[in-house]
C-alpha cells in the first residue's frame, strides 16, 4: 500500500509539470520554447504524451526510471535505454504505441549486459564532445538536439531549421573519435505538423 501511494504521489509530481516555459524531458535537457520551431500547441501536446508516458513507464517498472529514456517530438516517440530481455523492450514498444495522439514509435531500447566502466566512460566522453561541439558551432541550435550514446553509437534526437543544419549535426557527430554508428532521428522544421508563424 505504501508502495503504491509513493508511485501515485510521484505520477502526480510528474504530471503536475506538464505545461511549463520549456519542454524539458527526462533527456535533462529541453528545447526552449523562445528557439522551439515547433508551435507552442504542439509542444505542450509533446509534453503532455511524454509525461504521460513517462508516467505510464514508472508504473509498470519504478527501475525503468533511471534504466528507459523517452523522448516525444511533434507525436513521434524515441525510446532509448536498457532493459533486462526482450520481451520487456516489446512491452515498453506497445505501452508507447497506445499513446494517445501518437504517430509513430523508435525504439532504441538495448538489453542489459555486464557493465563495463571502460566502455560507459568512452560513451560519456563521446557525448559531452558532441555536446560541446554542437554548442561551438554558430550554425547549430544546439539547444534543439538530445544526445544519447551506447557502445560508441550516438543516438541524436531533435529538431533541424533547415536540411544543411541536420547535416551539420550529423557531420560533427561522425568526426568524433571511435564513434562506431551516428543514428539520427532529426525532424527538419518544414515536416512537423505545425509550425511556428
Amino acid at each position: 500500500m505504501k508502495t503504491k501511494f509513493i508511485i501515485i504521489f510521484f505520477v502526480g509530481l510528474i504530471l503536475n509539470g506538464c505545461i511549463g516555459v520549456s519542454s524539458t524531458g527526462i533527456f535533462g535537457t529541453g528545447v526552449s520554447v523562445a528557439i522551439d520551431p515547433r508551435s507552442l500547441g504542439t509542444q505542450i501536446d509533446d509534453s503532455i504524451m511524454q509525461k504521460n508516458l513517462s508516467s505510464r513507464i514508472l508504473i509498470i517498472n519504478k527501475n525503468y526510471f533511471l534504466s528507459v529514456k523517452s523522448k516525444v517530438l511533434d507525436g513521434r516517440i524515441f525510446l532509448t535505454g536498457k532493459v533486462d530481455d526482450p520481451e520487456e523492450k516489446l512491452k515498453l514498444t506497445k505501452l508507447a504505441w497506445e499513446t494517445e495522439g501518437v504517430r509513430s514509435v523508435r525504439n532504441d531500447i538495448k538489453i542489459k549486459e555486464k557493465f563495463n566502466f571502460k566502455q560507459s566512460a568512452k560513451d560519456i566522453l563521446i557525448t559531452s564532445q558532441l555536446k560541446t561541439a554542437l554548442i561551438l558551432n554558430k550554425n547549430i541550435k544546439a539547444t534543439n538536439y538530445q544526445i544519447d550514446t551506447y557502445k560508441k553509437k550516438i543516438y541524436i534526437y531533435g529538431i533541424a531549421l533547415t536540411k544543411d543544419e541536420k547535416d551539420l549535426v550529423i557531420n560533427e557527430a561522425k568526426e568524433i573519435l571511435d564513434v562506431d554508428d551516428v543514428i539520427a532521428s532529426i525532424l527538419l522544421v518544414k515536416n512537423l505538423r505545425i509550425q511556428k508563424n
